[in-house]
């Protein structure tokens, strides 16, 4: 989140994928939305943590279902979004755990060729 945070800061327009809900006490997005304290919104609900708040200022998000083999959302119609969005973006810059990106069919080596600029 930082790196993304820094090109925000310096004008970058960035936009955070953020994945849907899994389950019910799963909610889409972010989980670092959910962290406490959560800052108090003029309605008096709790709106997202002041951790999340701090880092992500400035960014868009968009939730999206990569994962082809989900039943949940609309995976085709969400990866033609994303396909849309890289072919415009400058930077990809991504926070899953080690292989994930591979199994989404988005590596390096993937993402280079379709995208080389």
């Amino acid at each position: 989140p930082m790196a993304t945070k820094t090109l925000r800061d310096l004008g970058a327009r960035v936009i955070k994928v953020e994945g849907p809900g899994r389950a019910p006490w799963r909610p889409a997005g972010d989980v670092c939305r959910y962290l406490e304290p959560r800052l108090d919104q003029p309605d008096g609900s709790k709106g997202d943590s002041a951790y999340f708040a701090t880092l992500n200022s400035g960014k868009e998000s968009i939730v999206l279902q990569l994962d082809p083999s989900s039943e949940i959302g609309d995976p085709a119609g969400d990866r033609a979004t994303f396909e849309a969005m890289l072919a415009r973006a400058d930077v990809v810059v991504e926070n899953f755990r080690t292989g994930v990106l591979d199994e989404l069919g988005y590596s390096w080596e993937v993402l280079h060729a379709k995208y080389p600029r």
